[in-house]
């Protein structure tokens, strides 16, 4: 590129109508000049060969992204992992915000995705290392979403359940499970205390454990724990399967019973999703397969919470995501950036409720609780209720005897000296 070349792909945010671009942060490393390299970025993710040859034209000023921000280190030691490049040059660790037309790609999932992290980004001349941080939009962009139909507070009118957090719990052992026994856990974590038990995200329609029969039993189930328990009561039912059949799915699981259902989003596609919301009448509840592998790196890839703007966006109420400890492999910082992106204003865009998870009981839901700063969560157990030596009621018991405390400004340690579900589940999970 020469400097002019490069110029036309740099801008100031005040010769913007930034209402026309998405804003976009990346990290990456490269070799060379960093400001040619960022140049390099805008181009190949939009306008990339801006002019016909042999015509006094240049598509730029409409269509090419542009750098609004950008700040470089030198890294004498070279890049911070082996890789080939073949631009010459110093290497540096570069910041850039980056504004995209929004015009490119219209307000299409897959299109935006093509966009902002495909070819363009992870082939650009010179930067081998790069790291999708943040994307944000304008809301007249958002506007042509949807959104979570129900969100937080559609969620809690549903269960009746306000000012603490919503109680989840995997169903186990999640894999192996005849519908008959797997609704009894069900019903009895139910009893205990959970306001929703559901299917573990690798439990879809299978023929030892098919979803119509799995979901007419857990239906019935969760019936009879809500009249048993006077509150009411969710059946979780994974529809994840091919795209053609995922409204064929939703109608088989909601009429038998199910009361909200898990999408593993990545595996389906975010368009999916985005399909299924204008069908669904109950919930939609996200979980994570896939999302690690391009999100665990920090210098490469996409930050997951970037894919949990976009499960907003496509329309789930929930978003599962990897929560604390290390368990999940995911700084507490990227989790807290997980739980913002569902919780903070988002346009028209209704905020859905984050469920950091892995490995929790009631001996880490203050913890969980401490660190989100609000109740406006979810906490899913799998072993930390179907796992407890006095069995799933007590598990989920011991949930809610933990809450109690926490809400009452007393030690949970001090509060299971007097309840046995919580000491067992304390004495069980607490070394965890």
């Amino acid at each position: 590129m020469t400097p002019d070349d490069i110029a036309g792909f740099y801008a100031r945010r005040a010769d913007l109508d930034l209402d026309d671009y998405i804003e976009l942060d990346f990290d990456f490393e490269c070799a060379g000049d960093p400001r040619e390299a960022a140049a390099h970025l805008c181009s190949e993710q939009s306008t990339a060969q801006w002019r016909r040859v042999g015509v006094d034209e240049d598509f730029r000023p409409r269509f090419a992204a542009k750098v609004l921000e950008l700040s470089a280190e030198k890294r004498p030691g070279g890049f911070s992992t082996a890789v080939t490049c073949t631009v010459r040059g110093e290497v540096h660790a570069c910041r850039v915000t980056i504004a995209h037309p929004h015009r490119n790609f219209g307000p299409k999932i897959p299109n935006l995705l093509s966009a902002v992290c495909g070819e363009g980004v992870f082939f650009s001349p010179g930067i081998p290392l790069i790291r999708l941080q943040d994307i944000r939009f304008p809301d007249v962009y958002l506007a042509s979403f949807e959104g979570p139909r129900f969100g937080i507070e559609g969620l809690r009118e549903r269960l009746q359940a306000y000012d603490r957090p919503i109680f989840f719990g995997v169903i186990k052992p999640n894999i192996g499970l005849p519908p008959e026994p797997f609704a009894e856990l069900g019903y009895q974590s139910w009893l205990g205390g959970l306001d929703i038990a559901k299917d573990d995200e690798m439990l879809a329609d299978v023929d030892w454990c098919p979803l119509a029969e799995r979901a007419a039993l857990l239906g019935d189930a969760c019936r009879r724990a809500s009249a048993a328990t006077g509150v009411p009561k969710i059946y979780l039912a994974n529809i994840t399967d091919e795209v053609d059949r995922l409204t064929e799915l939703h109608d088989i699981a909601v009429d038998h019973g199910a009361g909200a259902l898990l999408i593993n989003a990545m595996p389906v596609g975010l368009s999916a999703v985005r399909m299924l919301r204008k069908h669904a009448r109950v919930p939609l509840i996200a979980h994570f397969p896939f999302i690690a592998a391009f999100s665990r790196l920090a210098n490469y890839g996409i930050h997951s919470r970037v894919m949990t703007r976009l499960q907003r966006l496509a329309g789930f109420d929930v978003v599962i995501m990897p929560g604390f400890g290390p368990r999940m492999m995911t700084p507490e910082h990227e989790v807290m950036d997980c739980v913002r992106a569902c919780l903070e204003p988002m346009g028209p865009i209704k905020p859905c409720l984050p469920v950091p998870g892995g490995s929790d009981s009631a001996a880490t839901l203050e913890t969980v609780y401490r660190k989100v700063g609000s109740a406006d969560f979810g906490f899913v157990p799998g072993r930390g209720v179907f796992g407890h030596p006095m069995g799933p009621a007590a598990g989920a018991a011991s949930i809610r005897q933990a809450w109690d405390a926490i809400a009452g400004g007393i030690a949970v340690a001090d509060h299971a000296q007097t309840h046995p579900e919580l000491a067992a589940a304390l004495a069980a999970f607490g070394g965890r």
